[in-house]
This record gives C-alpha cells, structure tokens and sequence, in this order.
C-alpha cells in the first residue's frame, strides 16, 4: 500500500516543480502541495513536499516584488500574506528536519521585515486579523530556534513597536487573549505605555477580573492623570460599588494635579450630591460654572444641592420656614439654567422645578411645569 503512496507523491512533486520551472501555474502547484499535506499525515514527514511548497510561494512573492517595483498592478495584500506563508512553511519543515535549517533561516531572515510592513499594511487597512497574524508571526522569530543566531530579542529595535500594534489589533478586535499576547512586551514602546495600559484594563474587564482590572486603572491613573481614560474608568469602577471615599480620593488626587480640571471638578461635585455633602458640592459646582458657565450638569448638582439642602430644612418646616423659602430661592435660577442648557432631560429638570415653583407660590410657571410632567 505504502508504494502507491509514494508514486503518487512523487507524481504530485514532479508537477508541482515544473510549474515552478515554468513560472506558470505557481498557485496550483502550491495546492499540490497542500493537498498532499491535507490528504495524507504520512505525508507531513516528506520535507520534499515542504521544499516545494516554499519554492513556489517564494517565486509567487518574487513575481509580485516585482511588479510592485515596476508599479504594475499587484494585490499588495497577497504579497504580505505570502511572505508569511513562507515561514509558515519552513516552520512546519524545521519541525521534522533541522538539516536545512541554516539555509532557510537565512533566506527567511531576508524576508522578516515585511511580515512587520505587512502588519503595519493591514493595519491601516483596518484588517485587523491579518495585521496581528503578521505581527504573531514577526515576534515569534525572535524565540523561534532556527532564529537563534540572529538574535533578534537583543538586536531588532521594532519588536515592542510591533508588539504594541499586535496588542492594538487584538482591542481592535475585542480579543482580551489578543490584547495580552504581546501587552507586556509593548510596554517597551513607552511613547504609546497610556494606550497599552488601556487595552490591558479592558481585556481585564472582558475577562471579568476585577483584581488586574482595577491594578491597572491605578497604574495607568497615576502615571497619565490627565488621559481620557483611566480617572473616569476609576469614578465608575468606584461608584457602581458605592465606594464612595475611594471616589473621592481619586478625585481629590487628580485636582492635584489640575486644580481648574473641569473633569476632575465635576467629578467630585457628582460624588458629593451621592454622599449628602451638599454645601461642598455647592462649592465645587460654583468653581466649575465660574470656569465654564456652558455645562448643563454643574447647573443640575448645584440645584439639586440646594434642594437637597431643603429636605433637611423641612423638617421643621415652622421652624426654618423663611430659610426654606430661600433656598428655593436660591435653587430656581441654576435649574432654570440647567433646563435651558439641557432641554431634553425633562426627567431631570421637571420634577426639580414642580418643586420650587410649588413652593415659591410660581402660578404661572407651576402650570407649564404640571402640563409637561402630565403629557
């Protein structure tokens, strides 16, 4: 049995070396490889088939190099996708026979940049799965042993840099496992450390741990205050567990920095209406409209303050009844403000004004308000 095997091998072989001969044909005579491969496991310990094989990608990638070069036109993502079927290839080979190694791996080493030019390709192209496949395969050379004397985890200066994109990519795509394949080694790129550190946290959260996923946060807070990213990730990681006082320590820390943060302000005023601190949260809600009077929310934490602040008024009401009276007062103007500012969100502004117009005796404006609540 073993000898029609091997005739049909030889068969296969023979073809598919004169269509590289030819420069014909070469895409069929990579498929007579691969289904040589695919048809039979005996076949996988033929390193013939993977010669071959190499041979006619290499001349497929040599032909579209060329075209390139003479800027004719040429599908410049099947070229890059060749360049790794080639190593793809020689590592399938290596892995039955080392006697080629050296020869291969000096051919290969010709080829390894634009497996990096090939990721950063298919990253612009916003193909994401090939562009980190690129990049898997671009730092996998530099552990791989048929590597092992070019050294390139001490020589190549590109590898936290493709790192860093394979560990993009991976975001991109919503791979946590993609994220954190490479994370580590992309911290080596510190020009873009905020933006790892991000990816990092969100795999951590789509992986559920909140353990690294806060460490994270903290790490990427205290080293990048002012990015977009980890304060308001850290004030929502705090608040949905009402842990109000690391909230506010943060915020606290963060004003350090940028006392006239306008972020950071807000913050703070939103976790100080939570907590019942409301003249303090009249304070820091003042100081932010005073910065910028353009924001409906500072509007809406000041008069809510105030009317919160009423609350606790009423309950001697005989007793604090002018106080009372103004505080509304006081409160009317900012959520008139805020509802200027913020016209759709009636549920906000709406019950807050039924409120004050009721008890500053508002006929007038208390019927609109009662007319909008009841639509």
């Amino acid at each position: 049995m073993t000898t029609p095997c091997l005739r049909a091998q030889r068969k296969e072989i023979s073809q598919a070396r004169s269509y590289i001969k030819s420069g014909a044909n070469l895409d069929k005579a990579a498929k007579l490889m691969k289904d040589l491969l695919a048809k039979d496991s005996a076949n996988r310990h033929n390193p013939k088939i993977y010669t071959t094989w190499f041979e006619a990608v290499e001349k497929q990638y040599a032909v579209g190099n060329e075209k390139l070069y003479l800027k004719q036109a040429y599908d410049t993502a099947a070229l890059f996708n060749q360049a790794k079927e080639m190593f793809d290839i020689i590592s399938q080979l290596d892995s039955i026979d080392q006697s080629q190694r050296k020869k291969y791996s000096e051919i290969l080493n010709n080829y390894r940049p634009n497996l990096y030019f090939g990721g950063s390709f298919f990253v612009r192209k916003g193909q994401y799965n090939n562009a980190f496949d690129l990049f898997d395969c671009y730092i996998g050379t530099a552990t791989q042993p048929m590597f092992a004397r070019f050294k390139y985890s001490q020589k190549d200066g590109r590898l936290t840099e493709a790192a860093y994109w394979a560990t993009y990519s991976g975001y991109m795509l919503k791979s946590p496992e993609k994220i954190m394949k490479f994370a580590d080694m992309a911290e080596g790129d510190t020009a873009k450390l905020k933006y790892t550190l991000r990816y990092k946290a969100e795999a951590y959260q789509q992986l559920n741990d909140d353990e690294n996923y806060l460490a994270t946060l903290k790490r990427g807070f205290k080293a990048y205050p002012e990015f977009r990213y980890f304060f308001p990730q850290l004030m929502d990681y705090y608040n949905s567990r009402n842990d109000y006082d690391s909230a506010l320590a943060t915020a606290n820390e963060a004003l350090q920095v940028d006392s006239t943060d306008v972020l950071f302000l807000f913050a703070k005023s939103t976790l100080l209406l939570n907590m019942g601190r409301n003249d303090e949260c009249v304070r820091v809600s003042e100081r932010i409209i005073h910065i910028n009077d353009t924001l409906p929310m500072p509007y809406y934490n000041l008069g809510m303050a105030l009317l919160n602040k009423v609350l606790d008024l009423e309950k001697d009401i005989r007793k604090n009844k002018k106080e009372i009276t103004e505080v509304y007062r006081q409160a009317l103007p900012y959520m008139e403000k805020y509802r200027a500012l913020a016209p759709d969100e009636k549920k906000k502004w709406a019950p807050a004004l039924y409120r004050i117009y009721l008890n500053l005796n508002m006929g007038k404006q208390f019927e609109e308000i009662d007319r909008i609540i009841n639509i």
